[in-house]
């Protein structure tokens, strides 16, 4: 057995298998654990998720979305045990593996269109609503 394959079943046990199926472009919910002093809450961050890099334990996420006119990012590992759940609020359709051109786009533009045909068939497509 080689290095990577060694340091893979080592960290196996720590990757999450919880999450559903989401795709860049989807709109999610990403519920992240906030510790202030000695108590803990559940605080929800909804956006377009517009990156996903990395494999395995090492993978990562990032979500925009927009406040007041001002684009809001923030990028966690997606093992983190920060984040206790992801739901997906909307699927909608990209053509690309990042989304960054978003940053460039207001209004209308900002939109990405909705991806709803022949998706009936797939495991673990559901969303919220």
């Amino acid at each position: 057995m080689g290095n990577q394959q060694i340091i893979e079943s080592i960290n196996a046990d720590a990757i999450k298998t919880d999450f559903p199926r989401f795709d860049i472009g989807d709109t999610i919910n990403v519920h992240v654990r906030i510790v202030e002093g000695d108590k803990e809450r559940i605080q929800v961050f909804q956006g377009t998720l517009i990156s996903r890099k990395g494999r395995g334990i090492d993978e990562m996420i990032t979500v925009r979305r927009v406040v007041a006119d001002i684009g809001v990012e923030r990028t966690w590992p997606i093992n983190s045990p920060l984040i206790a759940q992801i739901e997906v609020v909307r699927r909608a359709d990209a053509r690309r593996a990042k989304l960054y051109y978003l940053r460039d786009r207001v209004g209308k533009s900002r939109r990405l269109r909705d991806r709803r045909r022949g998706m009936k068939h797939v495991e673990g497509m559901k969303t919220i609503g």
